[in-house]
């Protein structure tokens, strides 16, 4: 069906150009390269004429009107300040009136140098400034969270933060208080600024009365170094902007990409970036005689590491994590089949299954990209399984909540409970635990019969028994796009580059038979607290391990040789994102003798007299048939099933050293029904502890009215809550009074 859109000829600045009805008249300005004075608009808000900046003069109008909140019609003439007296002088008194109580603090503002408000006054406002009085003052900062600060003085309000708030992020925590010369910015008495997207408010804000915490009187603009960059913390795989100043970053900015995530990031790829120089490895180590590890030369540690794994050969098994770049995941590939002839390969430091990995070889490796965020956007309805996009993909959340609120999109979860997320996407719950869902699923074909639906699946699906099997059967029965989208950055490029146990153990396979069958380990960036399993006791078994590594770890500590490898932002490399589109970026911060993952394995393999090419393992891989897992276990008197993810911003290593960062992560809270809070003498507000396998936590009980029954939630690795035990589990749950 061809759409036909209308269009209307208007005329700016006696030029006559059409273009399609709706359109603003600040749009039509941008189209013929006229720029027009604006602090309030933003292309991906909601025009609101605040500001009163982009005044211009329109035929048969008795006074200006603000070009960012009218849309053209058909004849329509428009004069900008370039041929109107009118819409000039308008402009200025805007902005004279705007400087009347702003502070000429310039040269100290975050804003100096890339300020709209210094650029606008200069081409637009007047040489001279008329007012003589007192400008009005504010104690400053003001916290609006741990990381957002607040100058009030400086701001105009344009409500560029307040929208983003409520239309972008749906965290509606901020807003203009008072009115006229006393209207400023603030936050509830009762409900700080909670949001994980509060970032993208200090780069939209236009003056510089949002600023960060981390950032705040760091540096000058010009004296940085940007460039274009990859998020390395999830699958979202967003753009950003890497600001550098003498070899060290000082901040992140989300970048334009309208087919990712548009001009949006969330705070953990924004501000969690100070792991990237905190302890870092700079020398090869190797273990002498005495036990102890000693730093070596490039050459020793290579021989030394090669003679090692010569030894244990095939019987070596290789784990990587999910946060290694697609060219790195290939070179382990290939160095575990090709050198080390083994097939015991696995990127998931994490809960797995075997249900799993005939998933991803099935429907995710090799193949090309099918469901885009801008489907998810007109998609009549998306079904979620076993994934909260808000903590684990944040700009799926976006994007569909962005679908949602335009009635475009429906949105379906099957999960324990309504997560915050989930309402602020206007979706519907279907209540299901972790041996539910698999039922949940299958009764779900009602949701997804329109054309153009989609079935998204989150990595925790490996932990709900029969349920990748049952999104699989739903997608081919009802004709949904099925995608898979797991938390990590380098998880598709490992699958696609098959970084799969396909013939060979898994993760938890590998630890169980260190000392054993596997004699010997690779390890690349993985940590203990990763893996679901007690990975420093395989490192002990194992006759040698390797561990590549950027910092010293639980697993450095032990490793027979450790070898230095780059962080994301001393290399070149790609992330591919969840959809499976590539993500590419260069280095930012180059520097002399930081070799990538990749690197450093063509050097190994060069020490066994190989070299190392990319490998097409799934061109001839057998690929197991998908088995549903086992079924639900019996629960006694005072246990629960566990239901568990973990919260975007937690205890996890990437974000180490960002105190600001940390003081916003959500608290750890215990959720169960009406019905489990009574069956388990939990009281609502009172403390509960969760114990399973010598692990416990202890958190605020939070009665869920709708959660699934025989169900308790509690984040995995939050403060607090540092259980690291996979969903499914039967854990004792005891309670206090509130």
């Amino acid at each position: 069906m061809t759409v036909t859109t209308q269009t209307v000829t208007v005329t700016v600045d006696g030029v006559a150009v059409e273009v399609p009805a709706g359109t603003l008249i600040i749009r039509v300005a941008e189209m013929l390269g006229t720029a027009i004075p604006r602090f309030c608009d933003h292309p991906l808000l909601d025009p609101v004429a605040a500001c009163r900046a982009c005044l211009v003069e329109i035929e048969g109008q008795g006074k200006p009107q603000p070009a960012c909140a009218i849309p053209v019609t058909d004849g329509m003439v428009v004069k900008t300040q370039h041929t109107s007296e009118i819409a000039e002088q308008a402009q200025a008194g805007v902005m004279e009136f705007l400087l009347i109580n702003h502070p000429l603090d310039c040269p100290v503002c975050d804003k100096g140098g890339e300020c709209p408000l210094q650029n606008q006054a200069m081409a637009n406002g007047r040489g001279e400034t008329r007012f003589d009085g007192t400008k009005r003052t504010f104690p400053k900062p003001i916290n609006v969270s741990a990381q957002v600060l607040l100058d009030r003085e400086r701001c105009v309000s344009c409500a560029r933060c307040t929208r983003f708030a409520e239309q972008i992020a749906g965290d509606q925590f901020i807003a203009l208080l008072e009115r006229g010369a006393k209207q400023q910015v603030g936050t509830s008495e009762d409900q700080p600024f909670d949001s994980y997207f509060s970032g993208n408010t200090i780069q939209i804000c236009p003056v510089g009365a949002l600023t960060s915490a981390k950032y705040r009187f760091r540096s000058r603009p010009f004296d940085l170094v940007s460039s274009p960059s990859a998020c390395e913390h999830c699958a979202s795989g967003c753009a950003l902007r890497t600001d550098v100043r003498r070899s060290s970053v000082m901040r992140r900015l989300a970048w334009d990409a309208p087919e990712v995530n548009e001009e949006w990031n969330c705070d953990k790829g924004r501000f969690a970036f100070p792991y990237l120089s905190e302890a870092r490895l700079t020398t090869p180590l190797v273990r002498n005689e005495e036990g102890n590890l000693v730093p070596a030369s490039w050459p020793e540690a290579l021989r030394v590491a090669a003679a090692g794994l010569k030894k244990t050969g095939a019987a070596t098994g290789v784990l990587t994590g999910g946060r290694v770049t697609v060219e790195d995941a290939q070179a382990y590939a290939s160095f575990a089949r090709t050198v080390l002839g083994t097939n015991d390969v696995d990127f998931r430091a994490r809960a797995l299954s075997a249900e799993e990995t005939a998933f991803l070889a099935h429907h995710v490796a090799g193949k090309p990209v099918d469901v885009t965020y801008g489907d998810l956007e007109v998609a009549p309805s998306v079904l979620l399984v076993d994934f909260d996009p808000e903590d684990e993909s944040p700009i799926v959340f976006l994007r569909l909540r962005k679908a949602a609120l335009s009635n475009r999109t429906k949105v379906f979860s099957v999960a324990p409970y309504m997560t915050a997320g989930l309402a602020k996407m206007k979706g519907t719950l279907i209540a299901a635990g972790p041996f539910d869902a698999a039922a949940a699923i299958a009764g779900a074909a009602d949701h997804v019969k329109a054309a153009g639906s989609i079935i998204l699946v989150g990595e925790r699906a490996a932990m709900s028994p029969g349920a990748l099997k049952a999104a699989a059967d739903l997608a081919a029965s009802t004709g949904a796009r099925l995608a898979w989208v797991p938390r990590r950055a380098g998880d598709r490029g490992a699958v696609d580059a098959g970084l799969l146990p396909i013939n060979g153990r898994d993760t938890g396979a590998m630890l169980a038979e260190a000392g054993k069958a596997v004699k010997g380990l690779l390890v690349g960036g993985v940590s203990a607290t990763d893996v679901d399993g007690d990975l420093v006791a395989a490192i002990n078994n194992a006759e040698f391990v390797v561990s590549l590594e950027t910092r010293h770890t639980d697993v450095t500590e032990h490793a027979d040789v450790v070898l230095p490898v780059a962080v994301v932002t001393e290399k070149a490399g790609t992330f591919r994102n969840w959809e499976g589109r590539d993500r590419a970026f260069n280095a930012s911060i180059p520097t002399a003798g930081a070799i990538s993952d990749a690197a450093v394995l063509e050097e190994l393999a060069r020490e066994f007299g190989v070299e190392l090419g990319v490998s097409d393992f799934w061109s001839t891989a057998a690929k197991p048939e998908i088995v549903a897992g086992a079924h639900k276990p019996s629960v006694g008197s005072g246990q629960a099933v566990l239901a568990t993810w973990k919260h975007l911003l937690d205890k996890g290593a990437l974000q180490e050293g960002e105190p600001y960062l940390a003081a916003t992560a959500r608290v750890a809270v215990i959720r169960v029904s009406p019905a489990t809070a009574r069956s388990l003498n939990l009281v609502d507000g009172g403390q509960a502890t969760v114990e399973c396998c010598g692990k416990k936590a202890t958190a605020p009980v939070i009665e869920t009215a709708g959660m699934a029954d025989g169900i308790v939630w509690i984040p995995s690795n939050s403060e607090g809550a540092a259980l690291n035990l996979p969903s499914g589990c039967v854990v004792n749950v005891s309670g206090g009074v509130a």
